[in-house]
């Protein structure tokens, strides 16, 4: 009995996405957003990364930064871990589980979709978030592409 190379192929892409949904789920364009009255123009991926993870709670010029995460689940926040990150939900998890035991930090607060990001962040330029590239508006500006 032969089997194809196409039909193996497509079988393990099967099992792939099977056992791995948030990565091969929609990839929609995240942009992450500081307030436009912000003085920070762009961030590099690894001091975005710092920042979401605890590790940094400043923003390169020396100002105070607090992320904003998306919902548990969300496809934006699988998305943007996994590219920014390279963390899985699993171990990001793992990851605040170990900081918040031993009292070293507390995860971003969580707001309800991209639209709430935006406005918190707009109002306020220690905030720094990450929304749809379709959210975006002049009231927010954009520091980093995530892809």
């Amino acid at each position: 009995m032969k089997i194809s190379a196409a039909k193996l192929l497509g079988a393990a892409l099967l099992v792939f996405a099977s056992a791995f949904p948030y990565a091969v789920a929609h990839a929609a364009d995240l942009v992450v957003i500081v307030s436009a009255r912000s003085s920070i123009e762009a961030l590099r991926s690894d001091q975005v990364a710092a920042i979401f993870l605890g590790q940094s709670a400043r923003f390169p010029d020396g100002a105070l930064a607090t992320a904003l995460d998306q919902p548990i689940g969300s496809n934006e926040r699988n998305q943007f871990y996994l590219r920014v990150t390279g963390k899985t939900p699993a171990l990001l998890k793992a990851h605040w589980s170990k900081l918040v035991f031993t009292g070293r930090g507390q995860p971003p607060r969580e707001l309800r979709d991209s639209a709430a990001v935006r406005h918190a962040v707009a109002e306020d330029t220690g905030l720094i978030g990450y929304i749809d590239r379709e959210a975006l508006d002049p009231s927010v500006r954009q520091v980093l592409l995530v892809r």
